[in-house]
């Protein structure tokens, strides 16, 4: 039994250590959650919006697109990964109506073959925030 405990422990410990913070090299200390997080070789992204390093959003929804997925593709580079590693996006947005326009975008960055996708419409996201993206990737 005590050798049983001390692998559980073990095993807690490892998967603990295996648990690495990916951050762009300009990101602001003292948030409340992690840009990305490396664990057991997959990438998990904190939710991105299309405002840039001022938190400016941009006018017109295809920038802000954009920008949302610039903001993507640095904590995909911060962990060694790029779109072409995508498994699994999450898409939040504040206005179905937009799903098209948001579509052209996306198609255009996410390579063939296409991590899975669920779309969702919600009531607000932070600021003005028209769209937010997570992103699972994995090599």
């Amino acid at each position: 039994m005590r050798i049983f405990l001390l692998l559980l422990l073990a095993c807690g410990f490892l998967a603990a250590a295996d648990k690495k913070v990916v951050a762009p090299k300009d990101t602001k200390p003292g948030r409340p959650f992690s840009p990305g997080i490396l664990s057991g070789g997959t990438l998990y992204i904190s939710g991105q919006t299309g405002a840039d390093k001022n938190g400016n959003y941009p006018e017109k929804f295809e920038d802000e697109v954009k920008q949302t997925l610039a903001n993507i593709e640095e904590v995909l580079k911060a962990g060694g990964h790029t779109f072409a590693d995508a498994v699994a996006v999450q898409v939040y947005l504040t206005d179905m109506e937009l799903f098209g326009r948001m579509n052209t975008v996306y198609m255009a960055t996410f390579p063939e073959p296409r991590p899975t996708r669920t779309t969702v419409g919600v009531a607000k996201l932070v600021g003005k925030a028209r769209i937010e993206i997570t992103v699972t990737a994995r090599k």
